[in-house]
């Protein structure tokens, strides 16, 4: 993981202009250069997330031929189900990743807003508040982060490392480490609804997987903040020095990342009907692998939501092919360490070229008339 102070290996994607450079063209013209080179990597994201596809289609294919149950739609919507956590906190993470950075504290912080959102209901609040106060809690907490790395200038790895041992503890003591039972609360019915229900057939938890994505996919690729974002995460020195606010775009991505963890953990209480102080010690690694697999660099500057979704799948489909093969979840960590190890191995490949086939120099002009 490259520093995020080190912007040496991120100026190969966008070069910093020179100073004759600088001075003849406006601020505002430079900025908009800068974000239509932040284009660039959403196209070679497309192709980073080719190999998870086709592995994709490979492992349904194998699913569907060896358990009959794979492709009934009580099994695709329980894939659903079980993986929009995951999803949420993932595209969270898709947008801190291509800034440059990465936040170790999401799921930490998942689990103090769900407590946030317990302690409201058991104090007597209704769904409203209840919910705005799990929302607003991950809007602190990512604000904890986003200052601390966008402005006071901490490492990114330093600050969530700290935050994640941090959120840890506050989300044990806030109710001395047990869980909130939120399904006698009245007020929990709307949160249960959405995360249980459907409408035709369809959950509603696929409805907001389609919603949620089609957002953020949009707001990565058609709006001045989501290619500001890519900017920064190719080189945040030549994105400043074209007018684009370096920090406040860190800032605003941590904030995502807080938001995101808060609405995940809303989404994990709707299905267990609980608020817990612990989370699962494979979360954290389960996102980060979603995002890396689905083509986002780790370096920052490329990726995408739809190379992520694609990760998520993949990797919810694997989970769901252990089960239905009555495969130990003990191995769940194993194997989405192995997938992470070999897809980030598949990008340094790549980038250096050890994957391009290399043809053979055309022959010069003496070499032509040699050969005549």
């Amino acid at each position: 993981m490259a520093n995020d102070t080190d912007t040496s290996e991120r100026s190969r994607k966008v070069s910093a202009p020179g100073p004759a450079e600088a001075a003849e063209n406006p601020r505002g013209a430079g900025r908009l250069d800068a974000l239509r080179r932040a284009s660039v990597p959403i196209r070679r994201a497309s192709a980073r997330s080719t190999g998870v596809l086709t592995g994709l289609v490979l492992l349904c294919a194998y699913m569907a031929l060896t358990e009959p149950i794979f492709l009934t739609w009580g099994n695709i919507t329980n894939i659903v189900a079980s993986n929009t956590v995951i999803l949420v906190l993932a595209v969270g993470a898709t947008f801190v990743i291509i800034s440059g950075g990465i936040d170790l504290s999401t799921a930490s912080a998942a689990a103090v807003t769900g407590m946030t959102y317990g302690l409201l209901l058991k104090n007597g609040q209704g769904a409203l508040v209840a919910v705005g106060g799990a929302l607003l809690a991950g809007l602190l907490l990512g604000v904890v982060n986003g200052v601390l790395i966008a402005y006071v200038r901490v490492s990114f790895l330093v600050v969530t490392l700290g935050t994640l041992a941090v959120f840890e503890s506050v989300a044990l003591v806030m109710n001395h480490g047990r869980t909130v039972n939120t399904f006698s609360f009245g007020a929990f019915q709307p949160v249960y609804k959405f995360a249980l229900n459907d409408v035709g057939g369809i959950p509603y938890l696929l409805i907001f997987d389609v919603v949620l994505v089609a957002g953020a996919a949009l707001t990565l690729k058609y709006t001045s903040f989501g290619r500001a974002v890519y900017a920064v995460g190719s080189n945040p020195e030549a994105a400043r020095l074209n007018g684009i606010k370096v920090a406040r775009t860190i800032f605003s991505v941590y904030l995502l990342a807080g938001l995101a963890a808060a609405t995940a953990s809303l989404v994990q209480i709707g299905r267990l009907t609980g608020a817990s102080p612990t989370i699962d010690s494979t979360l954290l690694l389960t996102v980060i692998a979603a995002v890396l697999i689905g083509g986002t660099a780790y370096t920052g500057g490329e990726g995408g939501v739809g190379g992520t979704v694609l990760g998520v799948v993949f990797l919810g489909v694997i989970q769901n092919g252990l089960t239905l093969s009555d495969v130990s979840t003990f191995w769940r960590g194993t194997v989405n360490g192995v997938v992470l190890i070999v897809a980030v191995a598949f990008g340094v490949a790549r980038a250096r070229g050890w994957l391009t086939l290399r043809r053979p120099a055309a022959p010069g002009p003496r070499q032509k008339a040699a050969g005549t």
